[in-house]
């Protein structure tokens, strides 16, 4: 399952947006905030601007699935969940670019195998340096997760704050969101989503 291609192709087929295209972009924002784009510690700034903006937005660069291409067999019959909490997030939001920063705890059932611990990672990190609603990333890790593992379930937890609604509009500096997606088991059966919860919860 590839989700997308490689930002470079992308940029070629589509758009056509060369890296001096962008900057002087930048430069236009730059001239509209009132600065001045020649001024010696700005002079630099769109290119490093540019920069900034392909590690923010790498995801776009990657496939999500590949990282789970190469799982173990050899589990000695191990049928319970596998957890693994607290893998940082920093993503953008699509309405405003502004940082999403947070948490997302993963967790999945295994049939008949199971992949290394680090490569759940890996697909929460491809998926979080795009442009995204938290609903859809939680949403898109999960379905990654469930489409090439075909485990007997999958459920992902965001918990994150928002700068779009912290560092300004509303202004609610302490204000986090919490979403949840659940799929196989974990949707059908209580008990495990409830096992999953506390265990995400626990200090």
């Amino acid at each position: 399952m590839k989700l997308v291609k490689d930002v470079d192709q992308v940029n070629k087929e589509k758009h056509k947006v060369s890296d001096e295209k962008a900057e002087e972009a930048v430069k236009t924002i730059i001239e509209w905030i009132g600065e001045d784009v020649n001024r010696e510690g700005l002079k630099s700034t769109p290119k490093r601007v540019i920069k900034a903006f392909k590690e923010y937005f790498s995801g776009y660069r990657e496939d999500p699935s590949k990282y789970l291409s190469k799982t173990f067999s050899d589990v000695e019959g191990y049928d319970d969940m596998v957890i693994e909490k607290n893998i940082s997030i920093q993503s953008h939001c699509e309405h405003h670019m502004a940082p999403i920063m947070g948490v997302a705890h993963v967790a999945y059932i295994p049939s008949n195998k199971v992949v290394g611990l680090s490569k759940l990672a890996r697909v929460v990190e491809t998926l979080s340096k795009r442009l995204q609603t938290q609903e859809r990333l939680t949403m898109q890790i999960a379905k990654t997760i469930m489409d090439v593992l075909q485990p007997r379930g999958v459920a992902v937890t965001v918990d994150a704050t928002h700068q779009c609604m912290t560092n300004r509009g509303i202004k609610k500096e302490n204000t986090t969101t919490i979403t949840n997606y659940f799929l196989g088991t974990f949707k059908d059966d209580l008990s495990f989503q409830n096992r999953y919860l506390r265990y995400i919860n626990k200090d």
